[in-house]
């Protein structure tokens, strides 16, 4: 039994108006990535303004002791003790080695001795001096006997003045074995032990003394970077800090700040001809020896202040293909610039921008992604309310 033609048409009319349905609905889709309703796309801004701003750089550097000793002999003889535990506090003057002094006792003594020899020889010449002095007013003895007495009485007077500078250095040698610390300060692991024979003015120290409170922090800055900052200076671009210059803050190794503010001592006075910088000295209070010496640090250092300095949050600035800072900026039109500005440093979340932004600019720092240059967007200021919705489009016509 055949179907009747009327039966194969009906399916066949279903799919084709299922079509057109499709094709109709696909017609009004909006292209991807377009704004809802097609309109521009909405970006949010940030409306700069010029502030002072205080200009700060961190440098690298190294902790450095104060003062350093090294403690060396200055006579010969066996280490009968060690005086001090390594790794401690040490006052200046306070006994770290003692050397045995019996030698240097007895060559004291003995000095002692031969000084009192010449004093008691310098008596009988200067009797004997006074006595032919008189004769030889009256003629009793011969000039040439005189003159001999006046010769044995400086000779004497010579002798008395040797014994007595034989017996200052018996003594300086004798405490000389006294091996004391030169300056206060922590002192380190000791080279020798006792039973150990040192030598005067030896090579190897016995031990090192350093003061690290306070330790000082030498960095180093570029010539270049030291010349921009003076011309900026003279210029005016940038004004002193005041009292602040002077005082620097120290970052740690892992990131912290060191609790107490240093002070800059001096500036070196030539360059370095290897790396091309100078060095900078700063001493920083450390009480509890947290700061060692060779520590890896950052010092940070007070600029100067730029009154019209505008503060970019880091979102805003981008990079080209140069490097150079590049900021979008929308103009009374509402439509995108592409500006290069010049950021001189970060300053928590914003960039400090010194050329290339107005006060009243508005940066875009959200939505950059989706505008170029020339394009017309919808503005919407950074923290403010959201823009009230479109109209809602009108309802379908009621069915029929």
């Amino acid at each position: 039994m055949q179907t009747p033609p009327s039966l194969l048409l009906k399916p066949l009319a279903v799919l084709v108006a299922a079509a057109l349905l499709l094709t109709a609905c696909g017609g009004q889709q909006a292209p991807a990535g377009a704004p809802p309703g097609g309109g521009a796309p909405t970006v949010g801004v940030v409306k700069v303004q010029s502030e002072a701003v205080a200009l700060t750089t961190e440098l690298p550097g190294r902790t450095a002791p104060y003062q350093i000793a090294e403690v060396r002999p200055q006579v010969t003889g066996i280490v009968k003790k060690r005086a001090f535990r390594e790794g401690s506090e040490v006052k200046g003057g306070e006994l770290l080695y003692q050397i045995d002094p019996a030698t240097y006792q007895a060559a004291y003594d003995s000095a002692k001795a031969s000084l009192a020899r010449a004093e008691a020889n310098l008596y009988t010449a200067k009797l004997k001096g006074e006595r032919y002095a008189d004769l030889s007013q009256i003629n009793a003895i011969s000039k040439q006997a005189n003159d001999d007495a006046v010769a044995a009485l400086k000779q004497a007077e010579a002798d008395v003045a040797a014994a007595r500078a034989a017996v200052d250095k018996a003594r300086i040698d004798l405490e000389f074995t006294r091996v004391s610390a030169p300056i206060p300060g922590r002192i380190g692991r000791s080279s020798v032990t006792a039973g150990a024979l040192v030598t005067a003015n030896q090579a190897d120290p016995l031990a090192t003394v350093q003061q690290l409170d306070p330790i000082y922090v030498d960095v180093t800055q570029s010539s270049a970077e030291l010349l921009a900052l003076r011309r900026s200076l003279a210029e005016g671009k940038l004004q002193r800090a005041g009292d602040n210059a002077a005082r620097v803050q120290l970052v740690m190794e892992d990131g912290s700040l060191y609790p107490a503010e240093g002070k800059l001592e001096f500036s070196e006075v030539s360059v370095d001809t290897g790396t091309g910088s100078v060095v900078l000295r700063a001493v920083f209070p450390n009480p509890k020896n947290d700061l060692l010496p060779g520590m890896y640090v950052r010092a940070r250092f007070a600029q100067g202040v730029r009154q019209d300095a505008v503060l970019v949050p880091h979102a805003g600035v981008t990079r080209d293909a140069r490097g150079n800072a590049v900021v979008m900026v929308v103009n009374g039109d509402n439509k995108v610039e592409a500006r290069q500005v010049r950021a001189e440093q970060a300053l928590a979340d914003k960039w400090v921008v010194s050329e290339g932004l107005a006060a009243g600019d508005r940066v875009i720092v959200e939505g950059l992604q989706k505008v170029r240059p020339g394009a017309d967007v919808q503005v919407q200021e950074v923290g403010a309310a959201a823009p009230q919705a479109a109209a809602a489009a009108p309802t379908a016509a009621a069915a029929k």
